[in-house]
């Protein structure tokens, strides 16, 4: 609200609660930046401010305070970037587990690929343990239930019921006063009721010691685990930096797992299935278009004119430096299909007008004139129609940048030189 009161509208912030548990040294706060249209300039977007926080935070030696934006999709992570859990599957302990964590952390800030990873959750800290000595409980007649629900509605709460106030219900809580659990001794001045119904203070059968310990203890399919978030450098793919992930978290001592969670694990799912469903998207149209056509050479030449397209998305998205993620696949299978129209429009009339007598070049000719104006007005009335979207500003324009480009980028190389290549094909298949 000072140093960056040119970007920030407001500040939200909740004492006891934060991503990695809850306690009372555990805080979290909700940055609203002002509007896109006040901060145009890129020192001024959300990744500068986070770098700049990110810069300042690090000065500070009494806690450990972490900018970063929130998940793409809701409910999926608690942070951008990507989300995993470091497993112990040999049964090593917690200790052990700790101590992996520290040199996977340490590694990952050595690596140029990624930025900002750390453990999403509280480190080890004093707790009070009380031990209660079951047998001098049981001699004076305490129960272990009833110790349980002294110490939770004593040092913790308990809900007792609800009541109206001005019309709304409100929930009524137990608990003791400050002055009785701000320190440990506190407890000896507590009783329980046994069976006969006399007070027996804790002092009786129970004792009190400090010990080292975890806040909460995590598991994930089963196994003790870790969850670590960060996210890619600046310039490199999320994908890239998920690699780089799973080769530190192999070259660290002892039986270790990782598991991909959050919106990680759907990136990585969807990423393993993109090749096949590509395969069986080519495979599918080519299948059509002999069935529909009655031939096998038609589908495939046809289907050769397809890289043209794709080569030319690549391109574009390339020269923009733009990401291969979700955004640009969608664009590329629009690419793919639009490619394929281009190329039924000029082979299959050229074959068409073979078939009636014409000679080879006169039909291959004609039907190169005849489909000329179709193919490059439509080509371009698409090329104009997704225009906007490669050109866009603000909220969500990277995304519509990766559709738009590569878009734009294929329907080009396949509508321009693309045409030349469909002439001599159309040739090659009326031979």
């Amino acid at each position: 609200m000072t140093q960056e009161k040119d970007n920030v509208l407001s500040v939200f912030s909740t004492v006891g609660a934060g991503p990695g548990g809850n306690g009372q040294n555990v805080a979290r706060l909700f940055i609203r930046l002002k509007n896109w249209e006040d901060r145009t300039s890129a020192d001024r977007s959300s990744f500068a401010i986070i770098e700049r926080a990110t810069k300042a935070f690090n000065k500070i030696p009494e806690a450990k305070v972490l900018a970063n934006n929130p998940a793409a999709i809701s409910g999926l992570g608690n942070a951008a970037g990507f989300d995993l859990m470091l497993e112990d599957h040999s049964g090593i302990g917690h200790d052990a587990l700790m101590a992996a964590r520290d040199q996977l952390l340490s590694a990952a800030t050595d690596s140029p690929l990624l930025t900002r990873v750390r453990h999403n959750g509280l480190d080890d800290s004093p707790q009070l343990q009380i031990d209660i000595d079951q047998r001098k409980a049981q001699a004076l007649g305490v129960s272990v239930a009833d110790i349980n629900s002294t110490l939770q509605t004593a040092w913790g709460s308990s809900y007792v019921n609800d009541f109206l106030d001005r019309g709304r219900v409100k929930r009524v809580y137990v608990q003791a006063a400050a002055k009785y659990r701000m320190l440990p001794q506190d407890i000896y001045h507590w009783y329980v009721r046994n069976s006969s119904g006399s007070m027996v203070p804790f002092s009786a059968f129970s004792s009190s010691r400090w010990e080292y310990g975890a806040p909460i203890l995590e598991r994930y399919n089963g196994y003790a685990s870790l969850e670590i978030v960060g996210e890619a450098a600046p310039g490199v793919s999320s994908g890239a930096a998920m690699d780089e992930m799973e080769k530190l978290v192999r070259q660290l001592p002892g039986v270790r797992g990782l598991e991909w969670t959050a919106m990680s694990y759907q990136e990585r799912l969807s990423g393993a299935q993109a090749p096949a469903l590509y395969a069986i998207s080519l495979l599918v149209v080519f299948l059509c278009l002999a069935a529909l056509y009655e031939s096998w050479s038609i589908p495939f030449s046809v289907m050769l004119v397809v890289p043209l397209g794709v080569l030319g998305a690549l391109g574009a998205t390339w020269s923009r430096g733009l990401d291969n993620d979700v955004y640009f696949q969608v664009g590329l299978l629009t690419v793919i299909g639009l490619s394929a129209k281009n190329a039924i429009l000029i082979v299959e009339f050229a074959n068409e007008l073979h078939l009636r007598g014409l000679a080879l070049m006169e039909a291959t000719l004609e039907a190169a004139r005849m489909r000329l104006r179709p193919i490059v007005m439509t080509s371009l009335a698409f090329v104009f129609g997704v225009l906007p979207m490669a050109s866009s500003q603000g909220a969500g324009s990277a995304s519509q940048h990766a559709v738009g480009t590569g878009v734009i980028g294929g329907m080009l190389s396949a509508t321009l030189p693309g045409d030349f290549f469909h002439s001599a094909v159309s040739g090659d298949v009326s031979r």
